[in-house]
């Protein structure tokens, strides 16, 4: 029972940090239509910021203080990440309203090429360190019902957390608040939010920066377990078969999503992969999506797509 729990547990953590990742890929989708390819990008984008204004406020200004440094960094690398939001909503998304879906889909292609390009160029294309103080040491939970207790980590607990605290505010940031009823009727009908004032630029300028947040908590964590690097990006991309399986368009669905995802392919690489010769925790997430699309393709909980002839 005990290496069973762990597993398990280390799944459902796993889940909510590609659950997090996912609700980037929502948020912009239901806002603007847009399946925004550039999530993986912005992650990697982000958690460069983060690493390097760390090393440069240590250096330059001369703080011992760990905490004051990471606040800091923290707010620079979210101050550029608005800014990013504002460049892509003025340069790129103003000049696509209401063009064909593979238009904003080769846009955010474009997007992500040019983050990835810019932020070599801007932060260097070394393995940076983020050290936020999160414990390294495992945990021993249920010492007295199991023998042995079940070993868990400490970092991957907090980051849980953490992305589940987030996942929580922001659906209940868009189910509830003007901000995120306005985000919802823009997803609906562009042109029908514009002429009841749904100011269209306003709205993808907050919702591109609340996927940069998402973004930047998100290789926050990343960056902290795995170290910043460019394949940071293809672990972020873990999160697309998770919105294929919950939909597109479902908060909800990103969560759920994440949590099966996550608890399916640590247990199918314990548990199956020994008889395959391992190796199934790379691609059972894609499996699973593609299974999905054959039989719901909306996804689990995504909106029926009906169209009238």
């Amino acid at each position: 029972m005990g290496p069973f729990l762990e597993i398990l547990i280390g799944g459902l953590m796993a889940g909510m940090l590609y659950a997090l990742i996912a609700l980037g890929f929502v948020l912009i989708f239901k806002a603007s239509g847009v399946f925004n390819f550039a999530q993986g990008a912005m992650v990697l984008f982000a958690a460069l910021a983060m690493a390097r204004f760390s090393e440069w406020i240590g250096r330059y200004a001369g703080l011992q203080d760990k905490l004051l440094i990471n606040v800091l960094a923290f707010a620079a690398a979210m101050v550029l990440m608005v800014v990013l939001a504002w460049a892509v909503q003025r340069l790129v998304l103003s000049r696509l309203v209401n063009q064909e879906g593979i238009t904003l889909l080769m846009a955010t292609l474009g997007i992500t090429h040019f983050l990835d390009g810019f932020g070599q160029t801007l932060f260097g294309s070394a393995i940076y360190k983020i050290d936020v103080g999160m414990p390294k040491d495992p945990l021993f939970l249920l010492e007295q019902s199991i023998p042995g207790g079940v070993l868990v980590s400490q970092e991957d607990l907090i980051a849980a957390l953490v992305a589940a605290a987030l996942v929580g505010v922001l659906a209940l940031f868009f189910q509830y608040t003007a901000t995120g009823r306005a985000l919802r009727a823009v997803a609906d009908d562009h042109q029908a939010a514009q002429s009841i004032g749904i100011p269209l630029g306003r709205i993808w300028i907050i919702v591109w920066s609340v996927a940069g947040f998402v973004a930047l908590v998100a290789g926050i964590i990343w960056g902290s377990k795995l170290g910043v690097q460019f394949s940071l990006s293809l672990v972020a991309l873990k999160a697309l078969p998770v919105v294929i399986l919950g939909g597109l368009t479902s908060v909800p669905g990103a969560i759920i999503g994440g949590l099966l995802i996550g608890m399916g392919e640590k247990l199918s690489e314990a548990y199956i992969g020994p008889l395959l010769g391992g190796g199934i925790e790379i691609w059972f997430a894609y499996a699973l999506a593609l299974l999905c699309l054959l039989v719901r393709p909306q996804g689990l909980f995504g909106e029926k797509i009906i169209d009238r002839v």
